[in-house]
């Protein structure tokens, strides 16, 4: 079964950070690209970041440019997407997919049941 696990996330106050994580189980994340999206209450799902299998190409929404990370480590088999200077706009269930391609789109293939981050003073 192909699962990918997301973790890391919770309740911080603005301008903090948190580091979450996505994990790959049933499968090897080495030939996948991986995306972060978030989606808040009321809003439609968005892509935040991706990253190729290699890990060589990066892509991030304006939105998060400059604050966030996203890296992957193969041998883990996982992926991280570390997030600083957050403000309370960034309050949303975060998930990640997997495909082939890294893109910022929703039509991944495969997703994670997400993980809550709230920013919150």
């Amino acid at each position: 079964q192909l699962q990918l696990v997301e973790s890391g996330g919770g309740l911080v106050q603005p301008g903090g950070s948190l580091r979450l994580s996505c994990a790959a189980s049933g499968f090897t994340l080495d030939y996948y690209a991986i995306g972060w999206f978030r989606q808040a209450p009321g809003k439609e799902r968005e892509g935040v970041s991706c990253i190729s299998s290699s890990g060589k190409s990066t892509n991030y929404a304006d939105s998060v440019k400059g604050r966030f990370t996203i890296s992957r480590d193969n041998a883990k088999n996982t992926v991280y997407l570390q997030m600083n200077s957050l403000n309370p706009e960034d309050t949303a269930v975060y998930y990640c997919a997997a495909d082939r391609l890294c893109r910022l789109s929703r039509d991944y293939d495969y997703w994670g049941q997400g993980t809550q981050v709230t920013v919150s003073s």
